[in-house]
């Protein structure tokens, strides 16, 4: 079996930074045609260029919690290159829960964000699969799916309650979705990261420097990873070489999770 995506169309949602930037980057590079989606337009053009209209790489930008985006992400895609092979659900939010505040928004925000978005656009992103798959082989793969989760769906602190639920809500999500589409030989699979350095800890460590320490005292390859080492885990479940992977979780993240839980950073 082949790792090569070379020639697959993939979408990359949450493509204008972090951890969506990096595999949407080394995804054309490695010959895939990558439509990046994200919210943030300008950031979008910054980073790839003015690629709206041509090449391998294009971009796409609007607000994915809305259902009419979804279906226009969906007819740009086709339109630029005519099919759909692979989906990387990257955009992801973060934001502290106050877990004693009534008042509070942030469960309701974070599992609209970081579930509901990836679980809508797997589901119309399945039926374009589907149908492109009905005058193929029945034994040729119809398309992969990868969630990006994180080890908070398991260990997490105080404040991080509504991303913690949102997490484990996306990697229930990813096997019930994988049960629901392997008999129209659709992978769903999922990438749980920890101290990896998305936009989001980024962030979150210029508002408290001292989690670095603490994320590093609590890994133990006693080092924070750049965005490109999720790449090739992310490839490996996009390739017809995880062909017989199904409903799996891969954890990377440093060794941190074989660890107890402590109240340490768990993104």
């Amino acid at each position: 079996m082949s790792f090569s995506i070379s020639g697959k169309t993939a979408i990359v949602t949450g493509a204008a930074n972090g951890i969506g930037l990096a595999v949407a980057r080394t995804f054309a590079d490695r010959g895939a045609n990558v439509m990046c989606a994200d919210m943030d337009e300008k950031r979008l053009i910054n980073e790839l260029g003015n690629t709206a209209d041509e090449g391998n790489i294009r971009y796409f930008a609007g607000d994915l919690r809305q259902r009419l985006t979804i279906a226009n992400l969906i007819s740009a895609t086709i339109d630029a290159f005519d099919e759909i092979d692979i989906l990387v659900n990257a955009s992801r939010q973060v934001m502290e829960t106050d877990a004693l505040n009534p008042e509070d928004t942030s469960v309701e925000q974070l599992l609209e964000q970081n579930l509901m978005t990836a679980l809508r656009l797997s589901q119309q992103v399945a039926r374009r699969m589907i149908k492109q798959a009905e005058n193929n082989d029945n034994d040729m793969p119809a398309g992969s799916i990868i969630n990006l989760s994180s080890i908070a769906a398991h260990q997490t602190r105080p404040e991080l309650l509504g991303y913690s639920i949102a997490s484990a809500g996306l990697e229930q999500m990813t096997r019930s979705m994988a049960l629901a589409l392997a008999p129209q030989r659709i992978r769903v699979n999922a990438v749980a990261f920890g101290s990896v350095m998305s936009a989001s800890l980024k962030s979150s460590i210029g508002d408290h420097p001292e989690w670095r320490e603490e994320i590093e005292s609590r890994t133990p390859l006693h080092r924070i990873a750049s965005p490109n080492e999720l790449v090739d885990a992310v490839q490996f479940l996009a390739s017809d070489g995880s062909g017989f992977v199904t409903g799996d979780v891969m954890t990377v993240d440093g060794g941190r999770s074989l660890l107890d839980p402590v109240n340490s950073p768990a993104h």
